[in-house]
């Protein structure tokens, strides 16, 4: 037995140094190539200032774009594709405009609205610091503010101007002024100069002192509102509890809030997105009651302020079962210009540092101790989280197989060679092989100490059977299902996945799956998508350099599932759901669990840094192309009862996944018409 074990560790041990001297020659030919491109940027750079160069360079540039063009087309495939592709465009951009001006209110409208009693006439205090402030954004702020549908508001400024920009004084007392005459309730428009500019901080704490509202409101001071905002946030009130609202938002450049530059529709509250990027930003508003409890912005935050507060404001509001409401309509346009953040970060390069303290400050709150973070390679102030891992629990890994020697040889070699983290056991639930091979390869398997193959005989294939008896015959604190066609390309891919499943707060974490064209194989589970209405992974076939849909494959978030081919769970939570529940025997299974696991309060968890290979159906083939009408039927037998057992789920929508996205595409497409306003 000893000599048995001994011949496995010289078959690993021959492998180590087989990928040990790959490594070494790709060290070589990479520094040659360096050598190489630092001589070809100097023979370059001098070619470049050439007359002969010079004079050629609009030729040049003509036969680029023509080249480039022709890329693109055929990049998009066939005429047929492209007609479809290009259509759907023109669709997405078309529907840019529901979103802007021809989504305000019309007379009808606004009348109506200004005529609604609610049962609570609460009040926003909106809050805006002013500093040198552009005299036509003011005006257009406070005509913005003043068409509001809901007329229960007050502005609060606190203008830290210079000598050179006292008009700024003038136009609010002049508004003040107009509003007085028009409204004689109350005081709607108040001002306060300061002796000095505080900073952001110091000056929007100084707004505070102005509001006598219920509710406050942050906006700043080159930003405009849509006329419904306020009245939408009624609408929720008027409903829920809730102690802190948001909305989608938009960034314009112009002079319209029509030139639309990005629409960033949100999805509900998912407080591993708030941590890695301030998603949430505009147009928030919160109950005056969680200010006095978290405090009011602190100015060693400056520069990412509203993230400090925004982070510490929803740990309070997501005590309560409506805490926290997202409004997903565009009723905040941001406006992008010179030295404005939504044009540039690097006009406020000292946010990044801000940003990363306040998520570090938010971090420790929490009791967390010993984490990293780091600028991800979407934006400066998107980040990566490296938490610590609180111990080093015995990891069980699942891989269900039948045949396939080759596809489970590449998975456990690269598990074997390619892992960083030591304590971890492979069970391989073995259903029904009969090829010779496979049989020579699990006794070869079976000599390795931290490696088990149980044999589950069924009738028919079920999967959620052959995960549920790995389970059971495993020991592991954490489960971690792996179908047997994946690969591991990052060492650290256990650590990563297990930081997140630590945390008593999060039920199933999923890894970023590649096809081997590098394509996106996975990157989170939307329930509702695709053309069952059951489940669908979004971002599908995108390049892996791609940074998705406002940045979202940069960053580790949540998802309301993620694929079983990769799932990392604690034995515990697994246990108090049930497992896998064998009526789902090959689809949806996974998504069941998460939804399962969502419904007894944990938040599941995508993380892009944990990254393998998947040659998805290579062992079974696919259920869901048609080409096998017995899989097809059987999944569309699976679809119904997924549809029925989970209907409410579905009928309410992902809260990952923003209404105003189309159910039809993967890759966040805007629907031909905008989600409805809340009746």
């Amino acid at each position: 037995m000893q000599e048995n074990k001994g011949d496995l560790l010289e078959y690993y041990k021959g492998l180590y140094e087989k990928e040990k001297e790959k490594n070494e020659k790709l060290t070589r030919e990479l520094t040659d190539l360096e050598a190489e491109h630092a001589d070809l940027s100097l023979k370059w750079n001098t070619l470049k200032q050439s007359l002969i160069y010079r004079s050629i360079m609009p030729f040049r540039l003509a036969w680029s774009h023509f080249k480039n063009a022709c890329i693109r087309v055929k990049r998009l495939g066939s005429f047929s594709e492209v007609r479809k592709k290009l259509r759907q465009k023109r669709i997405e951009r078309s529907a840019y405009k529901y979103h802007g001006t021809e989504s305000f209110p019309t007379p009808e409208e606004i009348d109506k609205a200004r005529n609604t009693v609610f049962k609570k006439e609460h009040i926003f205090s909106i809050l805006i610091p002013l500093y040198n402030t552009p005299e036509s954004f003011l005006r257009e702020l406070l005509d913005c503010v003043r068409a509001q549908t809901y007329g229960g508001w007050e502005l609060c400024f606190a203008d830290g101007s210079d000598d050179d920009h006292g008009y700024v004084a003038d136009i609010v007392k002049e508004y003040a002024e107009k509003d007085n005459a028009s409204y004689r309730e109350r005081e709607r428009i108040k001002y306060k100069k300061l002796d000095h500019n505080g900073g952001i901080s110091e000056n929007t704490n100084a707004c505070f002192e102005l509001a006598t509202g219920d509710f406050y409101a942050l906006m700043d001071h080159d930003d405009l509102l849509h006329p419904s905002a306020l009245f939408e946030y009624m609408k929720v009130l008027e409903e829920k509890e809730a102690y802190f609202i948001y909305s989608d938002e938009a960034t314009f450049q112009g002079d319209s809030i029509n030139n639309m530059v990005t629409l960033h529709f949100k999805p509900d509250f998912a407080p591993d997105n708030l941590r890695a990027n301030n998603y949430i930003c505009h147009f928030s508003a919160f109950r005056r009651e969680l200010i006095e409890r978290v405090g009011k912005f602190r100015s060693e935050y400056d520069g990412s302020q509203d993230h400090d507060l925004i982070l510490r404001l929803t740990h309070e509001a997501s005590r309560y079962p409506d805490g926290i409401v997202h409004v997903p309509h565009i009723l905040y346009y941001w406006r992008s210009h010179v030295g404005s953040t939504a044009a540039d970060i690097n006009a406020k390069t000292y946010a990044i540092d801000a940003a990363k303290r306040a998520v570090a400050s938010s971090l420790a709150s929490d009791g967390m101790e010993g984490f990293e973070i780091e600028s991800s390679k979407a934006f400066a102030t998107i980040f990566r989280i490296r938490y610590r891992l609180i111990s080093k629990p015995k990891v069980s890994i699942i891989i269900p197989n039948r045949d396939h020697e080759e596809d489970l040889r590449r998975c456990i070699d690269s598990i074997m060679l390619r892992s960083s983290y030591e304590s971890y056991e492979i069970v391989i639930v073995e259903n029904g092989s009969t090829d010779e091979g496979i049989r020579e390869y699990y006794e070869q398997l079976g000599k390795a100490p931290n490696i088990r193959i149980i044999s589950v005989k069924q009738d028919s294939f079920n999967y959620s059977e052959l995960i549920n008896r790995g389970a059971e015959a495993s020991d592991g604190e954490y489960l971690l299902l792996l179908n047997n066609d994946t690969e591991v390309i990052t060492r650290d891919w256990i650590e990563e996945l297990l930081m997140y499943a630590q945390r008593e707060d999060v039920g199933a974490v999923g890894a970023k799956l590649f096809y081997p064209d590098h394509s996106i194989q996975h990157a989170g589970v939307v329930i509702g998508l695709g053309a069952h209405r059951t489940a669908g992974h979004v971002h599908y076939g995108l390049a892996s350099t791609n940074l998705g849909y406002m940045g979202r494959l940069c960053y580790a978030q949540n998802f309301t599932a993620v694929t079983g081919a990769c799932l990392m769970v604690s034995r515990k939570d697994f246990d108090a759901c049930g497992g896998l529940d064998e009526g789902f025997a090959v689809a949806l299974n996974d998504v069941d669990l998460c939804l399962k696991l969502r419904h007894m309060g944990k938040v599941n968890v995508f993380t892009p840094f944990a990254e393998l290979y998947h040659y998805e159906s290579a062992s079974r083939g696919s259920d869901v192309s048609g080409t096998d009408p017995e899989r097809a039927a059987r999944y569309e037998k699976e679809s119904e009862a997924f549809r029925t057992k989970w209907a409410a789920d579905l009928e309410a929508g992902d809260p990952y996944f923003n209404p105003n996205f189309s159910p039809d595409h993967s890759n966040f497409t805007l629907k031909a018409s905008p989600a409805p306003m809340v009746s």
